[in-house]
């Protein structure tokens, strides 16, 4: 066995490598830090840039986007329409059992089955809703929304008084 063939027993971890102990050694006086400098003297944060603006400051911190002209619905479906056991169904009415908030606007959504013929009146139904209150024999009404149309104008119409 010679010296170059020795090698730490598997799984071992080798010690941390001191410096700065005395001018003997390879590493003492500056450690490994050369002469003079920022990096000599002290701990320079490993996203410094030199004094520039550093680039976590530099981008943009615009975080999302709340959209004006979101509508927002409180649902309702079909299953809980069918027990309230009415044969008219407004938002007034859903209101009085306690089914929606207080000037909420409606959208009847298709869970579960409706057995019976009833009017429906909500400001949105989807598709599966509308089939199933229809083919019981019920009719839909949509009701306007309170504000009208609140999206911004088609592209083509924005500069007509020019």
């Amino acid at each position: 066995m010679k010296i170059h063939d020795l090698k730490p027993p598997p799984g071992s971890r080798t010690r941390k490598r001191q410096v700065g102990r005395g001018i003997a050694g390879r590493r003492g006086k500056t450690a490994g830090r050369g002469m003079k400098g920022q990096s000599a003297r002290g701990q320079v944060p490993v996203n410094f840039e030199g004094g520039q603006m550093p680039l976590h400051m530099r981008v943009p911190k615009l975080r999302g986007f709340n959209n004006p002209f979101r509508v927002e619905y409180q649902a309702v479906n079909l299953d809980v329409l069918d027990a309230t056991g009415l044969e008219t169904i407004n938002p007034a009415d859903l209101h009085a059992h306690g089914l929606i908030g207080k000037g909420a606007l409606v959208k009847v959504l298709g869970r579960g089955e409706i057995g019976r013929a009833v009017a429906v009146e909500a400001h949105a139904f989807s598709k599966s809703a509308e089939a199933a209150i229809t083919a019981a024999g019920g009719t839909v009404a949509v009701l306007p929304l309170p504000w009208g149309d609140r999206r911004p104008p088609a592209k083509g119409n924005q500069f007509t008084n020019r």
